[in-house]
């Protein structure tokens, strides 16, 4: 038997917009570090203290994300949050696990979610057709996170700081194996702006 190595592959390596145009411009941000973090009964306090100290981070409460030196928390429910890193990968978790002890349950999530970086022109328009949320400035700061869906798909949100070009930029988590059907949407209610695909972004 011809013993093959399996090599992980970014789930949206492949896939191709569906027209050409700048309207909306999307990163795959494969390889960043991802772990749900549910505190336990009675340890809200000590769990931000640890991350604190740890971290440098103010745990937000609520639908918040907080982000210091390639580390960020966003809260996703009542005590629990989806924490990321710029540099852990599949080795966060564990680093995560270590720096708040026994405070909370670190789930890893690396292999199980994609995420998509994006920004562009129309990008509020192209969302506007799938999320079910006001998008608006004024309504969804900077910083501010919504568990929702996007046409059917599950998924969690969050708006970024602008980019260079004043632009907003929003990253969108969903479940990997649901990473094709929401590319599906995104290139099909993008297509009368145009899609452009970007290098992967590592920062934020």
């Amino acid at each position: 038997m011809v013993e093959r190595d399996l090599v992980p592959h970014s789930p949206f390596e492949s896939l191709l917009p569906a027209a050409a145009g700048s309207g909306v411009t999307a990163s795959d941000r494969d390889g960043l570090g991802l772990a749900t973090v549910l505190v336990r009964n009675g340890q809200t306090a000590a769990l931000a203290a640890r991350v604190k100290e740890s971290f440098g981070i103010d745990l937000p409460h609520g639908p918040r994300r907080v982000v210091k030196s390639g580390v960020a928390f966003a809260g996703i429910g009542p005590g629990a949050w989806l924490a990321t890193s710029e540099n852990g990968g599949d080795a966060f978790a564990a680093s995560l696990k270590d720096a708040i002890g026994d405070h909370a349950a670190v789930i890893d999530q690396s292999d199980g979610y994609a995420v998509l970086r994006v920004t562009g022109p129309k990008v509020r328009e192209t969302l506007a057709k799938g999320v079910q949320l006001d998008l608006h400035a004024r309504a969804f700061q900077i910083g501010d996170v919504a568990v929702t869906s996007v046409y059917h798909v599950g998924a969690t949100l969050w708006r970024l700081d602008d980019g260079a070009d004043g632009l907003p930029v929003f990253e969108i988590v969903v479940f990997r194996s649901l990473a094709e059907s929401f590319w599906h949407w995104l290139s099909e209610s993008s297509a009368e702006f145009g899609l452009t695909i970007a290098r992967s972004e590592r920062t934020q």
